[in-house]
C-alpha cells in the first residue's frame, strides 16, 4: 500500500470547512449550532456545538463512507499497521462485540480469558456463541489476574478443537502482557481467528519501549480505545482488521447492525486529530509519559509501605511484558484497601485515580500528564504514608476460579428469571452478571452456577463500597436467577 501522509486530517478539515461556510441548517440536531441550547452553549462555547453535525455529502456518512471519513479511516489503518480501520463512536465495547460477531456464528465456541471485559459477554449473547473460559495466572501477593500462558491455550484448543476463535487481552487493565506473538501463532496453526481487546493499548505501537500490538504480531482483528490512551474524546475508539480470515465486508455488515446512523462528528474528528498526533509526535509524547511513569514508580517505591509494581514482574507466571504507563500501586501494608485509598485521595487530596481493588490502586500516566500532576500524586501518597503505620502484609483471598457454566449466556439471557435474596442464591443459575467496575470483569456471568464463595466475595465487595454493575438491584441485595416464581 502506498504510504500516506499522516500529517493530514481529512475529516477534521471537512468539518472545519463546513463550520466556516456558515450553512443555514434545516437538519438535525435540533439545537441548530447551540441556538436551541443556550445554557449549555454558554458553558462549553459555540464551536463545539457548531461541530455537532450530521451526515451529508461534504461530511460523508459513517455507515458507508466514501469521502473524508473513508480517507481518515485509511490513514488510521496505516498508522496502526492494519489493512482496514473503522471509527467507533460507542467505545471499544462496540469493537469487541463486532469482532466476536464477525468471526463467529451461533453455536460456535470461542476461547476467552476469564478476566475479559463485560463487553465480551455482550458479544457472546448477541452472537449466540459459546464461551470456553481460560483461567489467567494469578499473582497472589498483588491479588490480581495476570495474563495467560501458551500451555493453557494449547490445553483449551486440545479440548475444543473446533473452536472458531481465540480472544485475547493486550494489555490487561494493570498493564500485563501475555506472549501475544506465540499465542497468535498457536491459534493460527489450528485455523482459529485471533481477536484482541486492546482497549488499554492504543498508544503502544508509537514507541519502541512498549509491548508489541495485535496488528504487529499478525492478529486478525483488534479494538483499541484511543480515548483511553491515545488522546481522543471519551467514547471514541477504533476497530482494526488485517489478513484474509475475516473479510472487511463482513465486519462492516456487522457494525451496521448496531452502529448509529448519527455518528458524532466531534468524536470522529477527535479520532482523526489524535491519530495524526500519535503518528507524527507520538514517540516524543510517549517518551515524556514513560519518563513520568518511571519517575513516579521510583519515588513511590521509596515510600515505606507502598509498592508500585512494574517491569520486574516480567518472567513471573502470566507476565511476558509490561506497559509502564499503567502505574499500579499496592497499598495493603499501609492498612488500606485500594477502595479506601481511592476514596481518601479523592476526598482529602482532590486526586481521582483510574481504578481500585482490594489491594491496589491504578493511575494511568498518559500523553496529557505533566510533572506537576504526577508530583501531586506522589506527595499525596507520601503524606498518607507518614500518617499511617506499616503493617505485616497478608495475602488476600482471591476468588477468580471459573464458575461452572450450566446454560449458555444467550440462552440464559432469554430464559425466564426470578428475583431471590443474595444469601439464598447459592446453587441457583445466575440470570444476570455481577461485576466490579472498573475494571468491568464479571464475578459471575449469566448461565453460571452461583457458589457460596461467589456470594461471600460479592458481600466483601459491597462492604468495601466497590462500584458494582450488571444487576437489576443496584444494591445487590437480590439477584436474578433462572426460573419462574
Amino acid at each position: 500500500m502506498k504510504r500516506l501522509t499522516q500529517s493530514k486530517t481529512p475529516l477534521f478539515d471537512a468539518v472545519k470547512k463546513h463550520v466556516e461556510s456558515n450553512v443555514v441548517p434545516f437538519h438535525v440536531p435540533a439545537h441548530k449550532k447551540g441556538e436551541g441550547l443556550k445554557e449549555f452553549r454558554e458553558y462549553i462555547g459555540e464551536r463545539a456545538l457548531e461541530m455537532d453535525l450530521n451526515g451529508m455529502e461534504d461530511l460523508d456518512f459513517a455507515n458507508n463512507p466514501t469521502g473524508p471519513i473513508y480517507e481518515a479511516e485509511k490513514l488510521l489503518a496505516q498508522a496502526f499497521g492494519a489493512q482496514h480501520a473503522f471509527f467507533l463512536v460507542n467505545g471499544t465495547t462496540a469493537g469487541v462485540q463486532a469482532m466476536i460477531m464477525s468471526a463467529c456464528e451461533p453455536g460456535d465456541k470461542i476461547i476467552i480469558p476469564r478476566n475479559a471485559h463485560r463487553s465480551t459477554i455482550g458479544g457472546i449473547i448477541l452472537s449466540g456463541v459459546v464461551p470456553v473460559y481460560l483461567q489467567p495466572e494469578i499473582n497472589e501477593s498483588l491479588g490480581i489476574a495476570m495474563g495467560i500462558d501458551e500451555k493453557s491455550l494449547k490445553n483449551a484448543i486440545k479440548e475444543n478443537p473446533h473452536a472458531k476463535a481465540v480472544f485475547l487481552i493486550n494489555p490487561t487493565y494493570y498493564g500485563v502482557v501475555s506472549d501475544l506473538k506465540s499465542l497468535v501463532r498457536i491459534a493460527h496453526r489450528h485455523e482459529m481467528a485471533v481477536l484482541v481487546d486492546e482497549a488499554h493499548g492504543a498508544h503502544m505501537c508509537f514507541h519502541d519501549d512498549f509491548p508489541l500490538t495485535a496488528m504487529e504480531v499478525g492478529a486478525d482483528m483488534s479494538a483499541a480505545s484511543l480515548h483511553k490512551t491515545g488522546g481522543s474524546m471519551t467514547q471514541s475508539s477504533a476497530l482494526f482488521l488485517r489478513g484474509s480470515m475475516i473479510s472487511p465486508e463482513k465486519t462492516k455488515e456487522v457494525l451496521n447492525l448496531t452502529y448509529t446512523t448519527s455518528a458524532s462528528y466531534l468524536l470522529m474528528s477527535s479520532l482523526d486529530v489524535a491519530r495524526k498526533q500519535l503518528a507524527t509526535e507520538g514517540s516524543e509524547l510517549l517518551e515524556n509519559a514513560l519518563n513520568l511513569a518511571r519517575m513516579a514508580r521510583e519515588e513511590i517505591n521509596k515510600i515505606d509501605g507502598l509498592y508500585a509494581f512494574g517491569k520486574e514482574l516480567i518472567g513471573t507466571p502470566g507476565v511476558y511484558d509490561f506497559d509502564e504507563t499503567k502505574l499500579g500501586i499496592n497499598v495493603s501494608r499501609l492498612g488500606y484497601t485500594g477502595y479506601e485509598m481511592e476514596a481518601k485521595l479523592r476526598k482529602e487530596y482532590n486526586i481521582q485515580i483510574e481504578l481500585s481493588d482490594m489491594c491496589n490502586i491504578l493511575a494511568i500516566i498518559s500523553i496529557g500528564d505533566t510533572e506537576e500532576s504526577v508530583t501531586a500524586l506522589i506527595n499525596a501518597l507520601k503524606d498518607i504514608a507518614s500518617k499511617s503505620e506499616v503493617r505485616e502484609y497478608k495475602s488476600p483471598a482471591i476468588i477468580l476460579q471459573n464458575p461452572k457454566m450450566i446454560v449458555s449466556p444467550r440462552d440464559a439471557f432469554y430464559s425466564p428469571k426470578k428475583k431471590v435474596p443474595l444469601e439464598k442464591s447459592v446453587g441457583e443459575i445466575a440470570g444476570e452478571m455481577v461485576m466490579a467496575y472498573p475494571p468491568g470483569i464479571p464475578v459471575i456471568c449469566m448461565g453460571e452456577r452461583i457458589t457460596q464463595d461467589i456470594v461471600d466475595y460479592i458481600k466483601l465487595l459491597k462492604e468495601q463500597k466497590c462500584q458494582m454493575q450488571g444487576t437489576a438491584d443496584p444494591y445487590i441485595n437480590h439477584i436474578m436467577v433462572l426460573g419462574s416464581d
